[in-house]
């Protein structure tokens, strides 16, 4: 059962018509979904499962992994029920009381020998004695303590000293304790600081230690680095977080500190809208995307500042049009509960660390109801930022170094794509490519696995004619933009103990048209013969139309479709020189959207071990949310291609591109060897 808001206020919110009571309704909704799979008060917040091979608990699992899952359950759908408890104390959902059931279940799960007890740290370090171990349960104790201060009146106020101690000590035992050196330290700083706000005493040094670190992962533009890569994390987790514990403890007792994380904060508000589409929609990209719109909280979390610079309008209309892109579709709960996918059930992105409760870390997107009725966030008209000042066929391109991410907003289609960098992955860690190694991120194309071993949408495969093996790009090194055009490297199968010479990789040059990208890529290969495949996007096949056309020496192949929802889908693949064929593959459950897909792919091969081919190869993605034919200019957009060599195969010299609107882009990848960057 999709979400339909019953509460409607388009003066106030012109293009998603929500308001802060249709936020309250959507809270209601994902709560009554959660109630209907709860048999009694007594029974913890467990909720049905479909998948079971990939997720946690299994069955040997050791007794903390299954008492972790208790607590997912508590704590992460607490992020959704605490706003309510607020908003409504005697708010009852199937036969429950909200209020009553958190406030019960909170104090048993920090009771040792309660049947539904989670294991204090304690408990913990006896069943696992390794001395810097961390386990699941401290993510979930920094979700309790966000939660018990929103409903702090109706809750924690209400606990008895002794129980207000006995929690206090369950908090103390994960905040002093041990942690993963990335955003984990954030959930130790917000269970001391929760402790220090009501009383209790801490170890400052401790807190100390952990905010100095988090603030040393910061990269710049706002992003904070989470590991080797960039994602959400940075904004779900990082500015989020900090901007709370600037509150709780922060300003107070680490002024410096929090006023770099206050910085941090707005640096990121400069550019986050625009990563965003025109619709609202989050990007499936990076890790934990079961998450789906929690993206959006970090606005709220700037909001928690003393000096924030959020837009309120621009906000909401983001956070309202990304909760619409997944609460409306017919297939985002599974038995009342959000799917272990980014849309409905999708096992392929599905990550060892979740459990059937965890896409309820969403319910972060619902901090927002912390602020009253009477705030900015609520009364500001709605606004839709760049989208508002795009012309018909413009494209805004915002290129951010610090964490290698480029993201381009299309007027013509309303799609916002992303161009990333800074990637390293194991090789054969295929989820790991296909999170972050795409060569971009579509927010109407959301990432699809790979039909083939030979074939990945999105992704360059290399098939070795000689010992018949396949290797895929695990590492992406970013160069940036220059003159419009963006430098990035790609190697197959890296790994440290080859020198880069004696690696198969790409040097990545692309350029953004009014509805997609146009790539001017050159092979750096050291060994042949080898056959080459691209992908574009993954299209939802719900009954395709498939057209062909030729234009001189260009080939393309266009898409005509409906996505899961019934929306109109277009999609073409142009390929020029370099390439040798075009065809389709037909796919069965990869695509996150639909069922079935079909994957448009360029091919190519290279016979000579040191013959003088083609290095360079160059091809267009373009799409739209209409059916109304591309024009023949669109579809082929480019008009001559000059080349420094005699023999046009760009082995060497800049390739002058020179589009039929008279756009002209050299791409030259003489330099980008001195400034390659991980």
């Amino acid at each position: 059962m999709r979400f339909e808001p019953k509460t409607l206020d388009y003066e106030l919110s012109p293009y998603t018509g929500l308001t802060r009571e249709s936020w309250l309704e959507a809270a209601k909704y994902l709560m009554e979904g959660m109630f209907h799979n709860i048999p009694s008060m007594d029974a913890p917040v467990i909720m049905p499962r479909k998948e079971t091979k990939v997720t946690y608990p299994q069955p040997n699992d050791p007794e903390r992994r299954k008492r972790a899952e208790i607590f997912e359950g508590l704590a992460r759908s607490f992020f959704i029920a605490a706003p309510l408890i607020h908003n409504e104390p005697e708010l009852e959902l199937c036969g429950f009381k909200v209020r009553d059931y958190y406030k019960q279940q909170v104090l048993r799960a920090c009771t040792k020998g309660d049947a539904n007890f989670v294991m204090d740290w304690e408990s913990l370090c006896a069943e696992d004695p390794n001395p810097f171990a961390a386990h699941q349960q401290t993510v979930e104790t920094c979700a309790l303590v966000i939660c018990l201060w929103m409903c702090r009146e109706e809750i924690w106020a209400a606990y008895t000293q002794e129980e207000k101690d006995r929690i206090a000590a369950f908090l103390s035992g994960y905040g002093h304790g041990n942690t993963v050196p990335q955003n984990w330290r954030l959930f130790n700083m917000l269970d001391l600081a929760f402790l220090h706000m009501e009383g209790y005493s801490i170890d400052e040094d401790i807190m100390r230690e952990h905010a100095q670190a988090i603030l040393s992962y910061y990269a710049g533009d706002g992003w904070y680095r989470d590991g080797h890569s960039f994602d959400y994390y940075s904004c779900w987790a990082f500015q989020v977080y900090a901007p709370i514990w600037n509150q709780w403890y922060g300003y107070e007792k680490e002024p410096y500190l929090a006023k770099r994380f206050e910085e941090n904060s707005n640096k990121l508000m400069e550019t986050y809208a625009d990563f965003f589409d025109r619709d609202g929609f989050t990007n499936m990209w990076g890790r934990s995307n079961v998450y789906r719109n929690a993206a959006t909280s970090a606005f709220d979390g700037n909001l928690f500042l003393r000096n924030a610079t959020a837009n309120p309008g621009l906000a909401r209309r983001i956070a309202s049009g990304s909760l619409l892109q997944f609460f409306t579709r017919e297939d985002f709960l599974y038995e009342g509960v959000p799917t272990l996918g980014f849309y409905g059930q999708f096992t392929p992105l599905v990550q060892g660390y979740s459990c059937a409760e965890s896409p309820f870390w969403l319910g972060k997107a619902f901090l927002c109801l912390h602020l009253p009725a009477e705030h900015p966030f609520w009364t500001a008209k709605e606004e839709n930022g760049t989208w508002e000042q795009l012309g018909e066929k413009e494209t805004k391109v915002t290129t951010l170094d610090g964490p290698a991410l480029c993201f381009s907003n299309h007027g013509a289609n309303g799609e916002t794509i992303f161009r990333t960098g800074k990637i390293v992955k194991s090789q054969g860690d295929d989820h790991g490519m296909w999170n972050y190694s795409k060569l971009s991120y579509n927010s109407k194309y959301p990432w699809e696995s790979a039909p083939t071993c030979e074939l990945e949408s999105q992704q360059y495969v290399l098939h070795d004619l000689t010992q018949d093996y396949i290797d895929k790009c695990n590492v992406t090194f970013w160069h940036g933009e220059k003159d419009h055009v963006l430098y990035r490297r790609q190697f197959f199968g890296y790994n440290n103990s080859a020198e880069c010479h004696w690696l198969q990789m790409l040097n990545l040059a692309d350029f953004v048209v009014p509805y997609g990208i146009v790539r001017v890529d050159k092979m750096r290969l050291f060994r042949r013969p080898i056959e080459l495949t691209l992908g574009a996007y993954g299209f939802p096949d719900n009954g395709t139309e498939i057209l062909q056309k030729e234009c001189g020496n260009a080939k393309a192949i266009i898409l005509k479709g409906h996505d899961f929802t019934g929306r109109e889908k277009q999609l073409a693949m142009t390929i020029y020189d370099g390439w040798e064929e075009l065809a389709i593959k037909e796919s069965t459950g990869t695509n996150p959207d639909s069922e079935k897909s079909i994957i448009v792919y360029a091919k190519t091969t290279r016979r000579k071990q040191y013959g003088y081919e083609p290095y360079i190869m160059i091809s267009q993605v373009i799409t739209k949310e209409a059916l109304e034919d591309f024009t023949e200019e669109e579809l082929f957009p480019i008009a001559s291609v000059e080349y420094t060599d005699p023999e046009r195969c760009g082995g060497y010299g800049p390739v002058v591109v020179t589009l039929k609107d008279g756009t002209v882009r050299t791409i030259d990848f003489d330099g980008i060897e001195g400034k390659l960057e991980l």
